[in-house]
């Protein structure tokens, strides 16, 4: 069956309806399918949220709803939907990687006002993980560049947490060396000196660290570092630098694959019930900050609510900052290859 059939039977089957019940739209067909293409440590936080949104999706429609999942390095994701992977959501780690989508021609114009909070219904930071009793000592950025530390970090090409590492990273420098960007860059240069490894993506830098043993700090997204202590009390802590970056995972519809298939309404509920407070408090469990304030502050207890966050905004956004930092030849090249 050739792509349009195969779309075309799909949208016949999802999109004709019977009628409504109590307000609700039951559809004619008896189950759905989607495809959610996400980055590397959103696995346990889907795993559960899929459940509830199944149970959700069931209880509005009557209909029973399929959900695949992928992950990966988000702009490693980015890369493949733009190339043909078949998403009807992505959630990726940021604004960036969705628009390249938009740029291939996929997700219309205006998506980041779609969904509250600039289509962001969680956020994130960047924090370090360190074996127990911390051996190296390790406080703040400063450290990262002394002789003799290992750093883990994923590649900054294909990873989305990889970014938002560099960018904490050059935010401190930024901050230290009172704006000088020579002396910047030979910071961040020295920090990627000492880097052993670029996976590329979060989990797989998760797991060089914590798995393989690799390096003495692991750059990491917060939940990512919580569920390595959660996993393994006794051999991990977290280090909360005094700088960092709030961290906006980014969530959207992909336009022409849910009209191609007639999926557009469940595709667009999934990405909206991500806002409802049974799924941010999934979000809080799985150590992502609910973009809800209210609940937000259930978790003051796991959260540094106070931490020196700079935002995106502060590199000019996230198009300054890629063709500066990230595009072939930019900043980045120039140090790692030198």
């Amino acid at each position: 069956m050739n792509r349009k059939i195969r779309f075309a039977a799909a949208a016949l089957a999802a999109v004709v309806t019977l009628g409504t019940v109590a307000g609700n739209t039951v559809y004619a067909a008896d189950s759905v399918s989607i495809t959610n293409v996400s980055y590397d440590p959103t696995r346990e936080l889907y795993e559960q949220y899929n459940k509830i949104f199944q149970e959700h999706w069931k209880e509005k429609t009557g209909q029973d709803v399929d959900i695949t999942q992928s992950h990966g390095g988000s702009g490693k994701q980015a890369l493949e939907v733009a190339n043909g992977l078949e998403a009807d959501v992505v959630t990726l780690a940021l604004e960036y990687d969705v628009d390249a989508i938009q740029n291939a021609g996929l997700i219309d114009d205006g998506w980041i006002d779609e969904f509250p909070e600039d289509s962001s219904p969680y956020t994130s930071t960047i924090v370090f993980l360190v074996r127990k009793g911390n051996p190296k000592g390790i406080k703040d950025w400063d450290d990262l560049v002394k002789d003799g530390v290992g750093v883990i970090t994923p590649n900054p090409k294909t990873s989305g947490g990889a970014r938002w590492n560099y960018l904490a990273a050059w935010a401190y420098a930024k901050d230290k060396f009172n704006g000088d960007e020579d002396q910047i860059k030979d910071f961040i240069k020295k920090l990627y000196q000492n880097v052993l490894v670029l996976d590329s993506g979060a989990r797989g830098a998760t797991t060089s660290f914590v798995e393989n043993g690799q390096g003495d700090v692991l750059i990491a997204w917060e939940n990512e570092a919580y569920l390595s202590v959660k996993d393994y009390p006794d051999d991990y802590e977290i280090i909360t630098p005094s700088i960092s970056i709030l961290a906006q995972p980014s969530v959207a519809v992909v336009d022409t694959v849910v009209d191609e298939k007639g999926t557009r309404d469940v595709a667009t509920e999934y990405l909206n019930y991500l806002y409802s407070d049974e799924a941010q408090r999934i979000a809080g469990d799985n150590y992502y900050r609910p973009s809800n304030e209210d609940i937000l502050k259930e978790y003051s207890d796991v959260f540094d609510l106070d931490i020196n966050l700079v935002t995106i905004d502060d590199f000019g956004g996230w198009k300054e900052a890629q063709e500066t930092h990230f595009s072939d030849g930019g900043v980045f090249d120039q140090i790692y290859e030198g």
